[in-house]
């Protein structure tokens, strides 16, 4: 399979990605969001405690039974599935969004376009060469200055190369907020504010 074939679920991720060995500079994890497994843990804690004040509910009430244990293992299973955080690493020139129904994974060297979606959960949208897409929270970014400095660097080429024709208004915004969290993480750190 050539170089810019593949699918959304990260084969071929970039140029000269035939190997799958575990040095091969495409699959080499440089980078992953540090919270992720915080985030897992509160999500099944969240998740057991709604079903264990459920059950002490029913307890109280006397109506403990096995239909309705059932619903509620089923209401915290849906909490837990909905509360599931998205596992985000990064490597050379590619970053990978992993959730429960799989892994989508961009090129950052091949990006065409960089958007942002608004509303509740503001995510920031990339989109590469092959129409391989993913959605990234910009907390996670922010949170995260390895993974910011891999998207950054694939992007960088990407525009050097006149791949990335939309985004840099969105990249620079993003790009200021993290140096600016970052200075004062350092300012903090160094007791100067």
């Amino acid at each position: 399979m050539g170089a810019w074939a593949g699918s959304g679920s990260g084969e071929g991720a970039g140029p000269g990605s035939e190997g799958d060995g575990p040095g091969d500079p495409e699959r080499v994890v440089l980078a992953e969001d540090r919270r992720w497994v915080h985030d897992l843990w509160a999500a099944f804690f969240c998740s057991l405690s709604l079903i264990v004040l459920l059950h002490l509910v029913d307890l109280a009430a006397g109506t403990v039974e096995a239909g309705r244990s059932m619903l509620w293992a089923g209401l915290a299973a849906t909490l837990f599935v909905v509360l599931f955080p998205p596992r985000v690493t990064a490597g050379r020139h590619w970053l990978s969004v992993r959730g429960l129904l799989g892994e989508r994974r961009v090129s950052t060297d091949l990006l065409t376009q960089v958007s942002r979606r608004d509303g509740i959960a503001q995510r920031i949208v990339l989109k590469d060469v092959r129409g391989r897409r993913v959605e990234v929270d910009p907390t996670t970014l922010a949170a995260n200055p390895l993974l910011w400095h891999e998207l950054d660097r694939g992007a960088r080429v990407a525009g050097e190369r006149g791949l990335l024709r939309t985004g840099s208004p969105v990249l620079r915004t993003l790009r200021e907020r993290i140096e600016s969290d970052t200075a004062r993480a350092v300012f903090e750190a160094s007791d100067l504010v």
